[in-house]
């Protein structure tokens, strides 16, 4: 897993073995974040990464300079690693949480300029996330939510569908 832009461009992040996280690739990720930055200025955006998992997306949006990046996973050891590396790489922007994503969204009234979230791809329910995040109003009027999917997936007819993009087996569907 490398970050593909920013401070800390090419640098390499070893989460080990034993992860059982999917991190997102980098041709997906670097397609994302170039949607993303036709749309908003890095330095100024708060972030909430959810379904962290390697913490790839936090990192990404860190080393972009983003003024806040919270990062929301249940696995101790994947928590541990996206802690323990912000740490390390001195990117106190980075907040991390070792809690259920459900009870995080369900308990949280801050409002964020960009939510990411890349739930397992087999994980039940993964088509109410979209109106969950946008339901609790965790979005700053011009912000967007993306949620990483299968091809399985479709949301072509939910309402606050504004884009959808493929990336080989990444699907990325964008709220607002």
């Amino acid at each position: 897993m490398r970050i593909i832009s920013g401070t800390y461009k090419g640098k390499t992040l070893h989460p080990g073995k034993e992860f059982k996280a999917r991190p997102t690739t980098d041709f997906a990720k670097e397609g994302l974040f170039n949607i993303l930055a036709n749309r908003f200025n890095f330095e100024d955006v708060e972030v909430l990464d959810l379904f962290s998992g390697t913490g790839s997306i936090s990192f990404e949006f860190a080393s972009r300079g983003s003024l806040l990046c919270e990062a929301v996973e249940l696995n101790y050891n994947h928590y541990k690693f996206i802690h323990n590396t912000a740490k390390e790489l001195s990117l106190n922007q980075i907040k991390v949480y070792k809690l259920d994503v459900f009870r995080f969204i369900k308990n949280s009234s801050k409002k964020y300029d960009i939510i990411f979230a890349d739930p397992p791809y087999d994980m039940e329910g993964v088509d109410q996330i979209p109106m969950l995040i946008l339901d609790k109003l965790l979005l700053k009027p011009e912000g967007v939510f993306i949620l990483e999917h299968s091809k399985k997936i479709s949301f072509e007819n939910n309402k606050n569908l504004i884009e959808h993009r493929n990336y080989g087996s990444v699907n990325f569907s964008f709220f607002s």
